[in-house]
Formats: structure tokens, sequence, C-alpha cells
């Protein structure tokens, strides 16, 4: 699984900041995950950036079947 959250946060023109404001997430986990140097977090944070992106969960990930 790929993480793909910044195509999708790219393709609807938000900036890591402006997520990190609508998400309650840091930007610096956001970075983190976008990057990959980040490779694990919780549930409840994907939910987060999931529910800013306006996707399911399983929309940030490739190679996920909903």
């Amino acid at each position: 699984m790929e993480y793909v959250g910044k195509r999708i946060r790219e393709d609807r023109r938000i900036t890591q900041e402006e997520l990190s404001k609508k998400s309650g997430v840091s930007r610096s986990i956001i970075n983190g995950l976008e990057t990959g140097r980040t490779d694990t977090t919780t549930t409840k944070t994907l939910f987060k950036i999931a529910k800013a992106l306006d996707v399911g969960i399983n929309e940030l990930f490739s190679g996920v079947n909903a």
C-alpha cells in the first residue's frame, strides 16, 4: 500500500498547512506521511485527514480495494 494523500491534496489545491488546520492533524505528521518518513500513524489521524479531504479512508492508499 502506498499513501496517496499528497496527490489527493494537490488535486484539491490545498497546502499542507491548510489541510493541517482543516483536519486538526499537525503539518509535520502530514508531511511525514507524504514523504514516507512516517510510515505508521493512528487510525484516528487517517480518519481526520480523509474527512478533511472528503474521501474515504481507503482512498488515501493505492492498492486498497474499497
